[in-house]
């Protein structure tokens, strides 16, 4: 057998393994829910991005679009144009008596510009624009009057649209700046963008969103929208001129969790599956591990317990045959019988212990042939009782009956059932350390007849009533020989009675006794 400290070292050398691994996947699950959590955070953000940039450059494409046209068209006024910087380059060509001017220059133009334009409620703006002037101008020296003759002029206005664009910006920030936000953005626009953004990280979940205003709700939001600071993202929304803005582009997800749970799923199904399945046959093998440690202990108990009660007997018949053998005592008719009948009485105790052991181990190969017929209960427990009267009266004790079941007839075997109560009514003389007190009656209870058997022994502590039909189980009293028995006795007892379809139960109390209730059901 194991050595106990081996054992003992090796259970929590296991057990440690065991939740090591747990723990090494509890964190690996965690850890991976936080990554999971921070792409989502990441893709979250990075799509509000794209749309407020995509909602803002319009807007600013817009107007510069509109300014382009009102430009194109004449529609807007030059007050004044004021070079900032002409460049000049002459040269002179001998070989053709020709002179060529090269000119280039950055012009300023002020502008008024209609404030519907920007719809703020102004009645114009002022708007300046940069603009390049590139002129080449090729002069004829041998003209007949000495002026200059101007064989050609090749002159182009272009647009500085750099320029252009940064001063337009200017005023397009600032000014739109002004205007209602429910005025410059569609709400459903945004949707549209937020979807299909979050759609290409799939991300396929309900969103709520809003714009605020220095952390004030405005008029853009979807319906269901609740700001929730540990839930929701934000980015800022429509810079003025000083790359500050008072806009927040806000969302919000209210199924969040689910969705990112979702998406570890099925590792985490399968995890906590195989986890699971490592912790059953880990406690099972445990489990049987320990029930082999205490069925080896009990198995070595009931050798014990069987070598003494075999050694008994044994030396009895030893002794019975050695006084038998006596010159003085063999011509002694009346003590030769007596010593006969000693050893007839041993040696059937030792068979009887005999048989019981091969019930047991018949009922396990399922070999014992059990036929069973109609047979009135009450008298079964008046048979039994005779078996163990002269018994209890040997010790001092008397039996007491209360047959009071009008109907008694079961199904059983008359052998097996038999035993059975005498094997129950055994067990409450054995456990009877004064003279045995023992009340037996019969009740019905619906469909069932109940037998209770009842002594004034010693009883049972809580822990053996649950054991105590367990086989080779014996309860130890101090002295493990001090009341005959090996544990199979009432190990035989509940086989036979759950084979009639029937239940066995014990009530007992330490020093006060107990009451073993057999139920069968009845038969019409």
């Amino acid at each position: 057998m194991m050595n106990k400290r081996i054992f003992f070292v090796l259970v929590v050398l296991m057990s440690c393994s065991l939740i090591g691994i747990i723990l090494v996947q509890a964190y690996y699950i965690n850890n991976s829910l936080q990554n999971t959590e921070k792409q989502f955070n990441f893709n979250v953000r990075k799509a509000l991005s794209y749309v407020s940039n995509i909602v803002e450059n319009e807007e600013k494409e817009d107007y510069l679009r509109k300014f382009n046209d009102l430009l194109s068209n004449g529609s807007i006024n030059v007050n004044d144009t004021t070079a900032i910087i002409n460049i000049y380059i002459k040269e002179d060509n001998p070989d053709t008596n020709e002179t060529v001017i090269y000119r280039n220059g950055i012009l300023e133009e002020n502008y008024k510009v209609s404030s519907a334009l920007f719809d703020i409620g102004l009645d114009s703006l002022n708007v300046k624009r940069i603009l390049q002037k590139r002129e080449t101008e090729i002069i004829e020296n041998n003209s007949i009057d000495g002026s200059k003759n101007l064989s050609s002029m090749l002159a182009r206005l272009s647009k500085l649209n750099e320029y252009t664009r940064i001063a337009l910006e200017t005023v397009y920030k600032d000014k739109a700046y002004l205007k209602p936000i429910h005025k410059r953005v569609d709400v459903d626009k945004i949707n549209r963008l937020l979807a299909l953004k979050l759609l290409e990280n799939d991300i396929n979940i309900g969103y709520e969103i809003a714009i605020y205003s220095n952390d004030l709700a405005t008029k853009i939001k979807t319906q269901d929208f609740q700001l929730n600071p540990a839930s929701t993202f934000s980015v800022p929304f429509f810079y003025n001129e000083n790359d500050k803005s008072n806009y927040r582009l806000l969302v919000n997800f209210p199924e969040r969790k689910k969705f990112i749970l979702s998406s570890i799923l099925t590792m985490l199904i399968l995890s906590i599956v195989f986890t699971l399945i490592i912790v059953i046959a880990y406690s099972s093998a445990l489990y049987q591990l320990i029930k082999q440690r205490q069925i080896s202990e009990i198995k070595t108990d009931f050798i014990n317990n069987m070598t003494h009660e075999f050694k008994t007997p044994i030396a009895t018949i030893n002794l019975a045959l050695d006084s038998i053998r006596n010159p003085k005592i063999i011509d002694d008719k009346e003590k030769v019988l007596r010593y006969l009948g000693m050893i007839k009485e041993e040696n059937k105790r030792m068979h009887a212990q005999v048989e019981n052991v091969l019930r047991i181990s018949k009922l396990e190969k399922h070999e014992l042939n059990i036929r069973k017929a109609r047979v009135e209960l009450n008298d079964f427990v008046e048979d039994a009782i005779s078996h163990v009267e002269l018994i209890i009266e040997d010790r001092g004790g008397h039996i007491e009956t209360h047959l009071d079941a009008e109907k008694s007839s079961v199904l059983a075997n008359e052998t097996h059932f038999t035993n059975v109560l005498v094997n129950v009514l055994d067990n409450a003389i054995k456990y009877s350390p004064k003279a045995p007190k023992i009340i037996v009656t019969t009740e019905l209870a619906g469909n069932n007849i109940l037998v209770h058997i009842k002594d004034h022994g010693s009883g049972m502590s809580k822990a053996a009533q649950k054991r105590v039909f367990e086989k080779f189980y014996r309860e130890h009293t101090g002295n493990i020989h001090n009341v005959k028995g090996h544990g199979l006795g009432l190990a035989y007892v509940k086989r036979i009675v759950e084979d009639h379809q029937g239940h066995i139960s014990v009530e007992s109390e330490k020093e006060k006794g107990s009451t073993f209730t057999i139920k069968l059901p009845l038969i019409s």
